[in-house]
């Protein structure tokens, strides 16, 4: 079962209160709870996030106290609108997401009807297994988030017990099994409060002064967040960092088992609350996670050619021209005072080369394991991160290391491996960059190519659709 969220009142600037909740009230609705269990008292406990510019992305590293989440109770999203809202997505025709929320009515066992799809199967089975689930129903709406596939395929269907996240909260979830039926997953939030953080801050900070992020994320994880943002951001609105446009974060900062991870972005108007867009992540184990819209676009593959914050594509795959040298003839005296003539031949570029001045940082694309650090020939100094699924990626002609990095050890995505340089076969400053799968070289740039790391797995279609209700905003069109 999937980890759910905790919505957290936190009192630092730029970590802030779900839908303006007051803390005061909150703790007195909590208060009376207290006798019932500890956690809920440890639960109100404060947190303090200082400043920590080291960073602590290896495994093996002890987590220092800003990458901590905290253990506050929850705040609560108590709106009763009953306006639905649709998010379908124009731009994938194989994979598109509608979500809302839908006023309660007599027949709500006929939800999917309801909310036009119709499939007899699948409302004989949703009956079933909601018999009880719609007597804990709280406010006048029922969020829901429906995924359907190529041809109308049914792809997933999560419902939560009202518009509200708190200790009561519950969601179902509904997918096709392999053997042709249904499967149906039940999510409580009871005991998983102490987990997820609820932060906030100004967009043109995120877009343009990274280091104002750095009390309120772990460093590992500012990269991402630009990374991220910059993909979603809406062209159309490209006004928006001049606004007090946020961007609300739903993060994990993480323990000794487990990377500080980013759930959930969106970026809002803090006043209309209307979502400009949003990205969620989707946890995978035999290959690594990767971020989808609300819409259920895939964006990793962005990911995965970004190992740069500063980056400008000097050469690609294709053929480098290299001049040989031919040796005059011997028999032939004129010849010896002739020009050298020479040979153009070509050989095979693999990978990308990114011109950067000397010492831009470079960050692991993704989560992986250092197979390789040291001096290797043409590669110059060059570090290989192995990644899950028989992923490698290589980053090359580096003038330095990251001190702390060693041989072995577990590296998250956007940890500061090394740093730009022009050692080896280098005849300038630049990054040479490759992603191989099973040891084959593949071009991240290739229109064509689709690895599973950048698609939606028909598997993991639930996974989205519950994080659109335990993590996105409930807002109206």
């Amino acid at each position: 079962m999937r980890m759910p969220i905790l919505f957290l009142v936190i009192a630092l600037p730029g970590i802030v209160n779900i839908n303006g909740i007051n803390p005061i009230s909150l703790a007195h609705a909590q208060s009376s709870k207290t006798k019932e269990s500890s956690k809920s008292t440890s639960a109100r406990k404060k947190i303090i996030i200082t400043q920590n510019d080291k960073q602590v992305g290896f495994k093996d590293s002890l987590p220092s106290k800003s990458r901590r989440g905290s253990g506050l109770a929850p705040a609560l999203i108590d709106r009763d609108d009953d306006n639905e809202f649709i998010s379908d997505s124009a731009g994938n025709p194989d994979y598109r997401i509608q979500r809302g929320c839908i006023r309660r009515s007599l027949n709500e066992s006929s939800l999917p009807a309801n909310i036009g799809y119709e499939n007899a199967e699948l409302s004989e089975f949703f009956k079933n297994q909601t018999k009880g689930f719609f007597s804990k129903m709280r406010g006048s709406c029922i969020p829901y988030a429906l995924a359907l596939g190529k041809r109308n395929r049914f792809e997933s269907l999560s419902i939560m017990n009202g518009p509200v996240h708190d200790e009561k909260s519950e969601i179902l979830t509904f997918t096709p099994s392999s053997v042709g039926n249904f499967l149906v997953q039940q999510d409580n939030l009871k005991d998983e409060f102490q987990r997820y953080s609820e932060i906030e801050m100004p967009l043109r900070d995120v877009l343009y002064d990274q280091k104002k992020l750095g009390d309120k994320l772990p460093v590992e994880l500012i990269w991402e967040l630009n990374s991220l943002i910059k993909q979603i951001y809406p062209e159309e609105n490209n006004s928006l960092e001049n606004t007090n446009s946020v961007v609300r974060i739903i993060v994990d900062f993480g323990d000794r088992e487990r990377w500080a991870q980013i759930w959930a972005v969106e970026i809002v108007d803090p006043n209309s609350k209307d979502v400009f867009a949003s990205a969620f992540w989707v946890d995978r184990g035999d290959i690594p996670g990767g971020f989808y819209t609300a819409n259920g676009d895939a964006i990793e593959r962005s990911f995965w050619t970004n190992p740069l914050s500063y980056r400008r594509i000097s050469r690609g795959v294709g053929n480098v021209p290299v001049t040989k040298k031919r040796a005059p003839s011997k028999t032939n005296a004129a010849s010896a005072t002739a020009p050298t003539p020479t040979t153009q031949r070509y050989r095979a570029h693999m990978g990308i080369d990114y011109a950067a001045p000397i010492g831009t940082p470079v960050f692991s694309v993704a989560n992986g394991k250092v197979v390789h650090l040291g001096f290797s020939g043409a590669f110059g100094n060059l570090i290989i991160l192995e990644h899950p699924g028989n992923y490698r990626t290589y980053y090359a002609h580096l003038s330095s290391y990251n001190v702390d990095l060693e041989l072995g050890n577990e590296v998250r995505r956007g940890f500061e491996i090394g740093y730009v340089g022009t050692t080896g076969r280098s005849t300038g400053p630049h990054l040479h960059f490759e992603l191989r799968k099973d040891g084959v070289y593949v071009d991240p740039y290739n229109p064509s190519m689709q690895l599973d790391l950048w698609s939606m797995r028909d598997s993991e279609s639930g996974q989205l659709t519950k994080a659109l209700l335990l993590l996105g905003s409930i807002t109206n069109e």
